[in-house]
């Protein structure tokens, strides 16, 4: 793939991990997930498990690439995923995630994405719901490395954020 074109988020690339051995000992890890459903289509503002919660709100791909996302991400929070690409109907995603702040009353929201340019667009409908609610919380955001590991986090200040590369 020497002249790839295209968006870089859609770009081979293969990872080299050490197998683990055969007979290794390994930890189970318990699911942190406390509610269902997680597709920001299909969850509702008014269920109680968002009614003054902290709140993630995660780029699909993010748990798949964060090896320990359970434990630190969702832990203690209620989740929605999406993905910015793929998914139709946004302008339906920002109004559910207005209805978060002003309906349900959040804590905080966090927004995990991946380091592709897409995946900002995930932060971007946060940030615009934010500008239209009535009551404010704060945003946190994660970007986190197509192999899991954490690049930039921070807080949205204002209603703005200003990523790498953009």
């Amino acid at each position: 793939m020497k002249n790839f074109c295209g968006c870089p988020g859609s770009k081979t690339v293969e990872f080299q991990k050490a197998e683990t051995p055969e007979g290794a000992a390994t930890a189970k890890v318990n699911s942190q997930l406390r509610q269902w459903p997680i597709q920001l289509h299909l969850v509702s503002p008014e269920a109680p498990y968002f009614k003054g919660a902290d709140v993630l709100l995660a780029a699909d791909c993010a748990p798949f690439a964060i090896g320990n996302f359970h434990d630190d991400f969702l832990k203690g929070k209620s989740l929605a995923i999406a993905c910015p690409k793929l998914d139709e109907g946004q302008d339906a995603y920002v109004e559910k995630i207005r209805a978060l702040f002003d309906d349900a009353q959040i804590n905080t929201l966090t927004v995990v994405i991946m380091q592709v340019p897409c995946c900002r667009g995930l932060l971007s409908l946060a940030v615009q719901a934010l500008r239209k609610s009535r009551r404010k919380a704060p945003i946190r955001y994660v970007v986190a490395g197509l192999q899991g590991d954490v690049l930039q986090e921070g807080w949205v200040e204002e209603g703005a954020v200003a990523l790498p590369g953009s």
